[in-house]
């Protein structure tokens, strides 16, 4: 044998015991995966889909996004493995993991495991101008009020905050797109959207006709801070045509959630992905700007999945050891 000939053998041995290690990385990892999202015409349908591609293109596993109900639905197939990715704000993850899920009361979700920020959820009211509601306090008695997705995090948080500020009125539910144009035909009086901004919905309802951005007053916003889960927000200017200058809000954080019993070379993949890539992230929504790893401190109720943990600790990022698995 030449000496070219040892070389290439050499060469190619090599080659092929490092394509085969890969091969054997992979070997437990699922054929295909989906991703829950919530109804189209909201962030959630548009971030989880794109993202959900962008895994499928860069990690060759074929995968989507389904349209749900939104996060509590997302928690419940998550836990059963009904579904391998999901999406899911904080408040809804805290009942689910204490059992108090309104899908599954007294089921305490421990197979959910958070991946990485993804931005926060502001709660904000959309009505037409010509409606004569410029406050929360202007919402007549018995006004028709669209809460998105039935168990949605709109849909699970929004009447309780209306009711602790003495509005009156009739829930309807249904996907934000739809909620949209019953606006648009007087069909409801309000849409109150708890959703990442720009919300495709508003976006599109401005376009096509007159609406108002309704806005907390300091007090409203005050009393919502201390009766539930959620921070104050400042929705910027910037966000929709219609605004000119930032309106005051209330919010509440999401993250990316997986099955805990996912492989964990797979998962450290789709965070080393989502995490090294924040300029692909921003394509998919604009929202994504805050889906970055100093944002992980807020997440303060699920068990971040050891995949997720790898990644983070090995960029530099100290993740509590209550909150490992």
């Amino acid at each position: 044998m030449t000496t070219t000939t040892r070389i290439l053998t050499g060469t190619l041995a090599g080659a092929m015991l490092i394509a085969g290690s890969a091969q054997a990385e992979r070997s437990d990892w699922p054929d295909n995966f989906t991703v829950g999202t919530a109804s189209q015409g909201g962030t959630y349908f548009v971030y989880g889909s794109g993202w959900a591609n962008m895994i499928a293109d860069e990690l060759g596993v074929s995968g989507g996004g389904e349209v749900t109900g939104g996060p509590n639905q997302n928690l419940a197939l998550v836990h059963t493995g009904d579904l391998a990715l999901g999406l899911s704000t904080m408040g809804p993850a805290a009942e689910a993991v204490a059992g108090k899920s309104p899908l599954a009361p007294g089921v305490a979700m421990d197979n959910v495991c958070a991946l990485f920020p993804m931005y926060e959820t502001p709660f904000s009211i959309t009505t037409l101008e010509g409606s004569g509601i410029d406050t929360i306090a202007d919402i007549p008695d018995g006004a028709t009020i669209g809460f998105g997705p039935a168990a949605s995090t709109s849909d699970t948080y929004f009447p309780k905050i209306l009711e602790e500020l003495g509005v009156d009125f009739e829930r309807r539910n249904g996907g934000w797109n739809d909620l949209g144009g019953q606006l648009q035909d007087g069909l409801i009086d309000v849409i109150a959207f708890a959703a990442g901004i720009p919300i495709p919905a508003v976006s599109q309802l401005e376009v096509q006709t007159d609406v108002n951005i309704i806005e907390f007053t300091a007090d409203e916003q005050q009393r919502i801070v201390d009766a539930f889960p959620v921070s104050p927000f400042q929705i910027p200017a910037s966000t929709y045509q219609i605004l000119e200058e930032d309106a005051r809000a209330v919010s509440m954080w999401n993250f990316t959630i997986a099955g805990c019993d996912l492989p964990e070379d797979f998962v450290y993949e789709i965070t080393k992905l989502s995490m090294e890539n924040n300029d692909r992230m921003r394509d998919i929504h604009r929202s994504a700007q805050f889906s970055v790893p100093e944002n992980l401190e807020y997440n303060t109720v699920l068990p971040f999945h050891p995949g997720a943990v790898r990644w983070f600790e090995e960029n530099g990022y100290e993740i509590p050891a209550e909150q490992q698995l």
